[in-house]
């Protein structure tokens, strides 16, 4: 008799921990298949750490194949999932295409940037969902600090100097934080013209800086940002984008060469193309995680609508925590599937929420008890560090260097702008000249970057998207 087959698409927090948990529970007893886009699991908590200079990339990345056990990785992007034939079509990283078959399929593909309709923001705005996007963005602040340096115009310098973040919940909140710390330590060594310094802005239409966590939280992010100069700008967003600068929505233009867009996520563009029942962009799915009237096929993570057993009516919010929770418990119910067991329904206890700010500073509520300062920044490193499946030494140590000795502030060079592109569905690749890339339902290449010549770098022109921008703040 052959071995069930059993294809996860996606290693995100949900499929990550989905396999990992399936590779226990079936002892070699089932051919487990990994379709994932790149060769590794990218712990984005500390992924704004990464864009500072505080951790090298490779830190935050871990190895499928040398963290999985018998888990087979297939890089690619999957394009379509045949449901009645219970296959999986995807394309390689080189163009080749392939087809996996499943007996038992997990869809956890996780989310992209979700783009509303702004003038001029997917022309000049740059996402912050995947690791070359980081690497993009640090490149690009010490650019302008060393550009504002050497140039002459007063004007000029001042908008290279101006970074802008768009969206005030965990990511533009650490992102600007960090983002703060690294220009100071970027303008020690290189000075701009005098009365030039670094401005950070932080923009959202909500009423405060990370909104959907507890007020004492976000009065704590609130105060260290402000002191240390952020301008923290609420009931505030981006009217128009353009190279010299962004239109606010109070009227007032900033000038600016920096527009980070962290207005949340919207679910992979894959869950919306197999045709099934959807809440908001993702697929409706039972407590058991399993999708209804398709006992074979389930879902987890930012791609899932997951009833949330204690609120009725409501769902999970797409965050990391749930993503890693619903892996676990979709791994166990996939095995118990193939065995007949009983599967179990998703059911979360709230642990808290950590916020690092950088530096010695963090906010976080550990089981409910409020804390700020150097405390708070401790408990955060040290959850950070318990969370990841592995670096946690290399992790350490970049840490302990950071705070002995100064922040290396150097340009790799290695991610141009157009090539990570606000407006795709694959933020954790980026984009190479003449490559279609997937940013339509069902894997469809919606635009490709046009020929260029030796050396010439474009920025990406617009690109139109067929889908509807999924609401939430801005």
């Amino acid at each position: 008799m052959s071995r069930p087959r059993i294809v996860i698409v996606g290693a995100g927090f949900a499929g990550y921990r989905a396999a990992r948990t399936l590779s226990r529970a079936a002892r070699g007893r089932a051919d487990i298949t990994l379709l994932n886009p790149t060769d590794y699991f990218l712990y984005l908590p500390l992924l704004p750490q990464v864009a500072a200079g505080v951790l090298e990339p490779r830190r935050v990345t871990v190895s499928l194949s040398g963290t999985l056990r018998d888990v087979r990785l297939v890089l690619g992007e999957a394009g379509h999932v045949d449901l009645d034939a219970r296959s999986v079509h995807f394309t390689g990283p080189e163009g080749a295409t392939g087809t996996l078959a499943y007996d038992r399929l997990v869809l956890a593909a996780g989310s992209v940037n979700k783009l509303l309709p702004v003038p001029g923001v997917a022309e000049h705005a740059h996402g912050f969902r995947g690791l070359p996007e980081a690497l993009y963005l640090r490149d690009h602040v010490t650019r302008q600090i060393e550009l504002a340096a050497s140039g002459d115009d007063p004007a000029t310098c001042a908008a290279r100097c101006t970074f802008v973040v768009v969206g005030a919940g965990y990511t533009g909140t650490e992102v600007a934080a960090q983002g703060q710390l690294l220009t100071d330590a970027l303008v020690r060594r290189h000075r701009p013209r005098r009365g030039v310094r670094p401005r950070w802005m932080l923009l959202d239409l909500a009423g405060r800086v990370l909104p959907e966590l507890d007020r004492r939280l976000s009065d704590t992010a609130d105060r260290v940002l402000r002191g240390r100069g952020v301008e923290v700008r609420t009931g505030t967003s981006v009217k128009e984008a353009t190279r010299d600068g962004v239109l606010l929505s109070d009227g007032e233009f900033v000038g600016t060469r920096t527009l980070v867009w962290c207005v949340g996520v919207r679910p992979d563009p894959l869950a919306e193309s197999l045709g099934l029942p959807m809440e908001r962009g993702r697929l409706l799915v039972e407590p058991t995680l399993r999708v209804p009237g398709r006992p074979e096929v389930f879902a987890c993570g930012d791609a899932a609508a997951v009833p949330d057993l204690d609120e009725p009516g409501q769902y999970t919010p797409m965050t990391a925590q749930h993503a890693w929770r619903q892996g676990k418990v979709a791994g166990q119910n996939v095995a118990a599937s193939l065995t007949g067991g009983e599967l179990r329904s998703y059911r979360h206890k709230d642990l808290g929420f950590v916020v690092d700010l950088g530096g010695a500073q963090a906010a976080a509520n550990p089981l409910g008890v409020p804390l700020s300062g150097p405390l708070a920044g401790a408990v955060t490193r040290g959850y950070h560090l318990a969370a990841l499946p592995g670096n946690r030494v290399r992790v350490a140590a970049d840490w302990l260097l950071d705070a002995v000795l100064p922040r290396q502030g150097v340009q790799l060079g290695l991610v141009r702008s157009w090539s990570v592109p606000l407006d795709t569905a694959s933020p954790e690749q980026v984009r190479m000249p003449d490559a279609p890339v997937r940013n339509q339902p069902g894997g469809d290449p919606a635009h490709q970057h046009p020929g260029t010549a030796p050396g010439a770098h474009p920025a990406p022109g617009p690109v139109t998207r067929p889908d509807i921008p999924a609401e939430g703040e801005q």
